[in-house]
């Protein structure tokens, strides 16, 4: 057996980026853990506050911390299921792409409807995603399904 053979070389790089992928989970679920205490902590902090205007741009930094906290939890399943299955699970990596921009989207600062070449650029983002998703599900769909055997049409059965 060589010593740099193919075999060889590839199970080392396998072995290389299933321990980056840990340390990376590692990693951001711990910013994760301190980003939610840290949201959880200011958030108390302003309630306690009785004089929070909720309605001055406050709500809207809330959803976005909130909604950033979603996505890198999406972000941290992504990397769990490619340490499980040993696949990149394109569904999880569209859904993420969708929240992200619907976060984008919902956070934009007043005005920003004014501004039809963003307005057309999310839309577009997000039917492009919205189609890739479709279409991976159609495959998958397509690929789960027994073969279908071919029968003359008078022999098929229908329920009445």
């Amino acid at each position: 057996m060589k010593m740099f053979s193919d075999q060889r070389f590839l199970t080392g790089i396998h072995r290389y980026e299933r321990w980056l992928a840990k340390i990376l989970a590692l990693l951001l679920a711990i910013v994760v853990g301190v980003g939610t205490l840290e949201l959880f902590v200011d958030t108390l902090l302003k309630i306690a506050n009785l004089q929070t205007n909720w309605f001055d741009g406050n709500l809207i930094k809330l959803l976005d911390r909130l909604l950033l906290i979603f996505i890198a939890l999406e972000v941290l399943q992504n990397v769990t299921a490619y340490l499980r299955d040993h696949v990149v699970q394109i569904e999880l990596v569209l859904l993420t792409a969708l929240t992200a921009v619907a976060r984008k989207v919902i956070v934009l600062p007043p005005g920003a409807e004014n501004k039809p070449a963003l307005m057309a650029g999310f839309g577009v983002v997000v039917v492009g995603i919205a189609v890739a998703y479709w279409l991976v599900l159609m495959a998958r769909r397509e690929n789960s399904q027994p073969a279908a055997t071919h029968q003359p049409q008078g022999n098929q059965l229908h329920d009445g």
